[in-house]
């Protein structure tokens, strides 16, 4: 079974005295996410894309209606790992996710591919359709720290991801020690804010810093500099 969900999302690409000043704010009305119990959690994803970089160039070409495959889990445990889908039309975002198990990750990153024509996953079954028609392969791990805020009303999520990491076009991505490098300036801090049908004004207040605007910043794309 395939999970889904619409959300609306702003980014915001900030520094580290801003990340205080918004903590600040949203400690007195937010509170963290339980699923992270120590204020923050580790993120690795490995993205797709093919040989025309079709993922990455609709995300720095401003393509209206795009999507994007990956394959994530957390804080190094690879006993529950998710196929997600990304797609952006509009401004709204859609997520539709699917469990698999380490032996069928494994098997999509050696390109043993045919089981998945017969997955009880909608979303696995597409995947592979697009792995055959698109060329769609893994391109690069993804790695960064999460600190996340959750608040009720609107189904409010504000996140600062931070410490982003890129495999260099590494696929080794059961292996939680495999080697990462930087990507880009260690100061990138990316303010996330995703809401459902409506975004409340006091999250609106914490979460405004002078001089920084919504931006299309892609950590894949950021990561991409480097293979």
């Amino acid at each position: 079974m395939n999970d889904k969900k619409y959300r609306h999302e702003w980014k915001h690409e900030i520094n580290y005295m801003d990340m205080i000043s918004i903590r600040q704010r949203l400690k007195a009305v937010a509170r963290y996410d339980p699923h992270a119990p120590d204020g923050h959690y580790h993120i690795r994803s490995l993205y797709f894309d093919n040989m025309n970089d079709k993922a990455l160039r609709e995300k720095t070409d401003g393509v209206n209606r795009r999507e994007k495959f990956r394959i994530r889990y957390y804080n190094d445990d690879i006993s529950y790992i998710n196929l997600e889908k990304k797609s952006r039309l509009n401004g709204v975002g859609t997520k539709y996710s699917a469990r698999l198990s380490t032996t069928e990750v494994q098997n999509i990153i050696d390109g043993d591919i045919d089981w998945m024509m017969g997955a009880d996953s909608g979303l696995v079954r597409e995947l592979y359709s697009k792995m055959r028609s698109q060329g769609l392969r893994p391109k690069t791990i993804v790695d960064y720290e999460r600190e996340p805020y959750i608040y009720g009303p609107g189904n409010v999520r504000v996140t600062f991801d931070y410490d982003i990491r890129t495999g260099m076009g590494s696929t080794d991505f059961l292996n939680p020690g495999s080697a990462t490098i930087q990507a880009g300036d260690q100061g990138i801090i990316i303010l996330e804010v995703k809401w459902d049908e409506y975004l409340p004004q006091i999250i609106r207040d914490c979460v405004q810093t002078p001089g920084r605007h919504v931006t299309a910043f892609s950590k894949y794309a950021q990561c991409r500099i480097y293979g």
